[in-house]
């Protein structure tokens, strides 16, 4: 049977967008059922017609605290994309980013006490539930402020000296990016391993749809991370 794309499939991928969007993270088909308030069955079935369409692509995640469980889910391609084309219209006001950079920094500090992989996973919990683009950025930034500070010693001291003399604001968050990532592969378990490298994967993507002023913001955050 030929598959044409109707305006309900047209719906159904219009939504996944939007959620793809929001997050920059791919989109269970539940989630997705639940937005539309359809069954996940029929979210699924409509999910395989628009892969089939083109629309979409699968990948498979691991489900944290099931080893070796994985969950299909769909990310938009090309094709999605150059038939919504439109420019993003995000905006968040100086007074709600206050807000929003207080209120991470008080949940990073709550996490002191804890141990690195209970911490990690804690951060990883709240990452789901951000639905700006420059919140699930300022979360991954959190995410890798966690782990530099449970490193501690010298290494923290000497990331934190690379990252402050970098010349600019786009530089000082990429030398951060990559330092602490560099360590976080090479110490974490594999299960988290990979699903940070996958969530910082998605950052650097999403960080390129940020206006300038939304990366100053970022920067500022780092900024006063570290100080």
């Amino acid at each position: 049977m030929h598959l044409v794309l109707t305006e309900r499939r047209k719906q159904f991928l219009h939504k996944l967008i939007d959620l793809y969007k929001n997050t920059n993270l791919p989109v269970h088909y539940e989630t997705l059922a639940q937005a539309l308030g359809v069954s996940k069955w029929t979210a699924y079935d409509m999910l395989k017609e628009l892969e089939k369409l083109g629309y979409l692509t699968r990948d498979y995640t691991v489900t944290r605290g099931e080893a070796g469980r994985s969950q299909i889910v769909f990310l938009p391609t090309v094709k999605a994309g150059d038939l919504f084309e439109q420019k993003r219209f995000e905006v968040i006001n100086p007074e709600e980013w206050y807000d929003s950079k207080n209120q991470l920094l008080h949940f990073l500090n709550s996490l002191k006490d804890y141990s690195l992989s209970d911490a990690i996973q804690k951060v990883l919990e709240e990452i789901p539930k951000v639905k700006l683009r420059i919140a699930f950025c300022a979360y991954i930034i959190g995410l890798l402020l966690v782990y530099l500070r449970k490193l501690g010693g010298r290494t923290e001291t000497l990331i934190k000296s690379v990252v402050q003399n970098a010349p600019t604001n786009e530089m000082r968050m990429t030398v951060f990016v990559g330092t602490v990532v560099g360590t976080v592969i090479q110490t974490m378990n594999h299960e988290i391993g990979v699903e940070v490298s996958d969530l910082v994967g998605r950052y650097l993507k999403s960080i390129l749809d940020l206006s300038e002023n939304e990366r100053t913001m970022l920067s500022d955050l780092l900024n006063e991370a570290l100080a």
